[in-house]
């Protein structure tokens, strides 16, 4: 049976609003120990997500980070997955578009976001499963 999107995903989202500035952004994802933040939108009722590559980029531009905002960097051409997606297509997604994480919804509400990391997690932990099942 493949593994599922759900099975993976962090379901504990930070949500930052357009006008976070960056370090706000950082300084969240840090406390979090998270590498991405969904960016809502109330005005737009868009989703997008800013990445610590995205405030890495802006840092490496010389931008400041107090005063450029998430909505300047946020990727808002996202590729979302389903909780029903399988890690296999999850992964090819991330390939394809060459990003790390993806936002997943259900009924069109972020319902968490998964990773590369959360899906080498699950793939890594197939063998010792089936060793202790042995």
């Amino acid at each position: 049976m493949p593994q599922l999107v759900k099975d993976a995903m962090s379901t504990v989202v930070l949500t930052i609003g357009p006008a976070h500035t960056l370090r706000q952004a950082a300084r969240l994802m840090a406390a979090r120990r998270i590498g991405a933040a969904v960016v809502l939108d109330q005005d737009t009722c868009g989703i997008g997500i800013l990445t610590e590559r995205d405030i890495l980029n802006s840092l490496g531009a010389g931008e400041n980070p107090d005063r450029e905002t998430a909505q300047g960097h946020t990727t808002s051409d996202v590729v979302f997955a389903t909780p029903d997606w399988t890690l296999d297509d999850a992964a090819g997604a991330m390939v394809r578009g060459g990003f790390r994480h993806l936002v997943v919804l259900d009924d069109l509400e972020p319902v968490g976001i998964v990773s590369v990391r959360d899906i080498m997690r699950c793939w890594s932990a197939v063998p010792e499963r089936a060793a202790a099942a042995a």
